[in-house]
């Protein structure tokens, strides 16, 4: 019987198993790939406080380390279901395991929408990326795409547009659907090519490397250079499993303020999988913290 058990193994979860331990409270993490989550795939980052610049492998390597040092108890496994049931949370896993706890943590993140094209797993963050803050500097002066045309990609081209030699986006619809002040904001840059209803086909590879988008835009195949690409084509929150203890936004992510707290008593979520403006690994740990303090006050009645 834990205390808190954590679903989800990335800064938000993490960072709660270190704020659970040190409220004196027994925690499992369960994660069912890689402790760290996405910041795991990002090669360079320089906006985590703290670190003028470390890897994302680095980064969750020290945190799942400050979290075992700590006294949390973790396991690589994925979580099928979670009930409740006379103050008691039952957790199984595919792999066959139970877990019972007093609280429940929710940190199961988002899984960024990708094209599914060829060569476009393997490129994912060694020429294809998801978040600009984060890796946008890599593409200094050089040329990058980005692919998508909403709000989310317009706030990443709006971040590139100041970096990169020359910015290409690439949208499938006929318009752009970003609010009005985010297109004027980017088009008054004189480094932005636009290409509507172009339908990305392909990556151009050579000898491992990115060097081109292949789409195609009114029935022509045409190839847009870069050394980069930002996909914004969307985000699917991991909540699906957990519907019977929290409420879903229209989006699907977690209904829940800074506090975490949930329609069900002691279930808290933290991290990319809640409702929240800005999604970063700062606001993650923030997340976690807050829900792991709030799971502690929730023990302690």
């Amino acid at each position: 019987m834990f205390d808190i058990i954590i679903i989800g193994g990335g800064p938000a979860g993490l960072t709660a198993a270190v704020y659970g331990r040190r409220n004196g409270r027994s925690v499992l993490v369960i994660e069912k790939s890689v402790f760290g989550g996405q910041i795991v795939n990002t090669p360079n980052v320089e906006n985590i406080p703290g670190f003028a610049a470390i890897s994302g492998d680095e980064f969750a390597d020290k945190l799942l380390d400050q979290a075992i040092g700590q006294g949390a108890e973790v396991a690589l496994e994925t979580v099928t279901s979670a009930e409740k049931a006379d103050d008691v949370f039952t957790v199984k896993t595919e792999e066959g395991s139970v877990y019972e706890g007093k609280s429940l943590i929710l940190a199961t993140g988002t899984t960024h929408r990708v094209l599914g094209l060829p060569g476009e797993e393997d490129l994912i963050g060694n020429g294809i990326h998801f978040c600009a803050v984060c890796d946008g500097d890599m593409y200094r002066d050089k040329n990058v795409v980005v692919i998508g045309g909403g709000n989310s990609a317009f706030v990443e081209a709006n971040t590139l547009v100041n970096i990169a030699g020359k910015l290409t986006i690439l949208q499938d619809l006929p318009m752009f659907t970003a609010d009005a002040k985010s297109q004027e904001t980017l088009f008054s840059h004189h480094n932005v090519e636009t290409h509507l209803s172009a339908k990305v086909t392909g990556y151009v590879i050579e000898d491992g490397t990115l060097t081109g988008v292949s789409y195609i835009e009114n029935g022509e195949v045409k190839v847009a250079p870069c050394e980069g690409v930002f996909l914004a084509v969307g985000l699917i929150p991991n909540n699906e499993p957990f519907v019977n203890l929290a409420s879903l936004d229209s989006r699907g992510y977690f209904d829940a303020n800074e506090t975490g707290a949930t329609r069900t008593e002691g279930v808290f979520v933290a991290g990319d999988c809640r409702t929240k403006g800005l999604r970063q690994v700062a606001t993650a740990c923030s997340d976690g913290a807050n829900a792991a303090i709030n799971a502690s006050n929730y023990l302690s009645k």
